[in-house]
């Protein structure tokens, strides 16, 4: 905007109702013919020095779309706006010609200590509507919210900010959106409860999804919260404007938009609700101005007080007898466990210990038995060890409780199975089993183990056959922990190592990779709770995973104390390796254990196996360690084996975070 017009000096009037004098500046802060912006409590003010007019101070957003006039020019003594070129007195804001929409101004004084400026007294943040929904959050359990405060967000994130300093929440931000919704997966994974993931519209939200396809995967209960463009430029191509609805559609099991009239507490209600009882993903697109509506008086705080009943459902009695009848007629019986046996497994061991049944695990739910039971086999399938596969092949009858079938998993679908889920679809997924029973795990094994009549004088047999199956395989551990080519630490020593130092209730998030398989194979579980990216397979996982296990531990009195140690490949770690700043932002207490190999070797294994070259799967790595201690962690590099056990000692008894860099042979797993 260009003009002949002289800006007008006229004094702007003293606030209306009760106001106080601030020290704006200082008189020798701001040359002449400057602008600046300066923050007095909650209000952002342009602070101008011009020849014609001295001081003046304007509100810092220009009227048309809230430019920061504090960021704009003197030009002809006026005060031109950065964005689109509007200009207006630098001492009232008055524009020139005929128009009218200026921004506010205040009274400025020179004093002999600096410019001051008179302002209204700050009233009480008014409620809004996301004080509702953040407040209904808190009640269905939300302690930890992962994400990135931006610009259609923010009125959200005051909320939250009002709340933590309630002491009701804690905000944790992250350096990519993709660690926030990993964070909350494991947070779901681990304790079966709510936290939420948070971004900004367009990329931070699109940012979320593989993390929360991860969730989705492995039903765990997550609560992704996005914010959005403005409703009256949705659809019009504004910055960043991107249909989230579309976007979330396929991954979230309940996605609603939060509107002015809405029912706020209620949506907020239904997502928490869907999530939790649904084991899944909900959604809610906040757009930016509904976000600082005022609450309505009539606004009500939902909770979960009578919205949801009693989930542990007992097996109906026909199959439960022909389940007792198929267990009392076995004579080597085997319980198969899977993730979806975590809530019951107290009640599935006593079954075991009463029927004398040797127990195995798939991947996802190893460490839900301890490896030192006297019938625990271990992990079954491609991440195994020979005993769980020596019990499935001499099986006459399989008790599958919340297993998902996975092809990786090697369920001999030929034997006699007894399948419990409490998801009705989970039942005979893949292929018909024997004996489907529709409940909750816990229930039914506890029923089933009060109804079996079938003597426990074969356990010890059983026992010590177990006990001969783990002998063997110890051996040839022990075997391969002496391989050694040269080029760096084997697979089977490393984990032995690991199997000797990690305290026994650490939880424990690992990765995707050889990393991952040979854990399955050779880390031998004694109370640690182990978490994985399980049917998404997603690299990447285990470092923000470990900072979603460290909040639980803050959060959940039974989780406190415990220890978090993941492990992840060189490939893994590089997705989120700044991540290692946020947990020495919030100082959490994380041993990192990196498999540096220099390359993808799981990706080269397959090349191999395809017939293919090795192609593509090298990687050039900086120095793990020294990466780590520039974020201000403990880093420790190992290159030999007798440096293993004193490095992850001492990475372990480090009170906050640490990373151990251990040079891996690639092909020794």
């Amino acid at each position: 905007m260009s003009t002949e017009e002289t800006p007008s000096t006229t004094e702007p009037a003293l606030p209306e109702g009760e106001f106080a004098w601030h020290r704006l500046i200082g008189v020798d802060e701001l040359p002449e013919g400057r602008v600046g912006a300066v923050t007095i409590g909650h209000l952002n003010l342009c602070v101008t020095h011009t020849a014609s007019a001295g001081f003046g101070c304007l509100g810092n957003a220009c009227p048309h779309q809230g430019g920061p006039l504090g960021e704009g020019s003197i030009e002809g003594g006026w005060l031109r706006c950065p964005w689109h070129g509007y200009d207006y007195s630098p001492k009232n804001g008055v524009p020139p010609g005929a128009f009218a929409d200026a921004p506010a101004a205040f009274r400025t004084e020179v004093r002999a200590d600096g410019v001051y400026v008179a302002l209204p007294v700050e009233t009480p943040r008014p409620r809004s509507v996301s004080d509702v929904l953040v407040e209904t959050m808190i009640n269905w359990g939300v302690t930890h919210v992962f994400g990135m405060v931006g610009h259609s967000n923010l009125g959200f994130a005051d909320a939250m900010r009002v709340a933590e300093e309630r002491g009701d929440l804690t905000y944790i931000g992250i350096r990519h959106e993709g660690a926030a919704s990993f964070a909350a997966a494991a947070y779901g994974k681990l304790t079966g409860s709510l936290a939420g993931c948070f971004a900004i519209a367009g990329p931070g939200s699109t940012n979320l999804l593989t993390g929360l396809y991860d969730a989705k995967t492995d039903r765990a209960p997550v609560l992704a919260l996005s914010g959005q463009v403005p409703s009256r430029v949705r659809g019009r191509g504004a910055f960043q404007d991107t249909d989230l609805a579309a976007a979330f559609a396929d991954v979230a099991r309940y996605s609603q938009t939060v509107q002015a009239g809405s029912d706020h507490g209620e949506l907020m209600t239904l997502a928490c609700k869907t999530a939790l009882v649904e084991r899944d993903v909900a959604h809610l697109v906040l757009p930016d101005e509904v976000q600082e509506l005022p609450a309505p008086e009539s606004a009500r705080v939902g909770s979960p007080d009578g919205r949801s009943g009693d989930r542990r459902i007992a097996p109906p009695a026909e199959a439960a007898a022909a389940a007792v009848a198929a267990i009392s007629e076995a004579e080597r019986p085997v319980i198969v466990l899977g993730n979806g046996a975590r809530d019951g497994i107290g009640e599935i061991v006593a079954l075991a210990e009463r029927i004398g049944a040797p127990v195995v695990t798939t991947f996802k739910a190893k460490g839900l038995i301890s490896d030192h039971h006297p019938l625990a086999g271990g992990v079954l399938g491609r991440s195994g060890t020979p005993i769980a596969s020596w019990f499935m092949n001499e099986a006459d009858l399989l008790l599958a409780f919340g297993v998902s079938f996975s092809n990786h998993t090697g369920i001999a679908e030929y034997k006699p199975i007894v399948q419990v889920d409490f998801d009705p679809m989970a039942l005979g997924r893949f292929h018909a089993v024997t004996i489907p029973v529709q409940a909750h795990v816990g229930v039914a094994a506890h029923d089933l183990a009060e109804s079996v009549t079938t003597s426990v004088a074969r356990r010890a047999d059983m026992e010590a056959e177990v006990a001969s199956r783990w002998a063997i395989w110890r051996d040839e551990k022990a075997s391969r922990r002496a391989d050694d080519r040269g080029e760096g630490i084997n697979a089977a020593a490393l984990f032995d190592a690991l199997g000797r130092l990690v305290p026994a209730d650490a939880i424990m998030p690992v990765d995707v990779g050889n990393n991952t398989y040979s854990f399955g194979r050779y880390f031998e579980v004694a109370q640690q709770s182990v978490l994985m990216s399980g049917y998404l397979g997603s690299i990447g996982f285990a470092l923000p995973a470990a900072m979603g296990c460290w909040a639980a531990t803050r959060s959940r009195p039974e989780l406190a104390g415990r220890k978090v140690v993941s492990i992840s490949g060189d490939g893994g770690f590089g997705q989120y390796a700044m991540e290692m700043t946020t947990a020495v932002k919030y100082r959490m207490d994380i041993t990192h254990v990196l498999l540096n190999n220099r390359e993808l070797a799981k990706i080269s294994k397959e090349q191999r196996a395809a017939d293919f070259d090795v192609w593509q799967t090298s990687l050039h790595n900086p120095d793990f360690a020294a990466f780590a201690t520039l974020c201000g962690a403990r880093g420790i590099r190992v290159t030999s084996l007798d440096e293993l056990d004193d490095a992850l000692a001492a990475a372990l008894a480090h009170d906050g975070p640490a990373l151990v860099d251990i040079v891996t042979d690639a092909l020794l797993v």
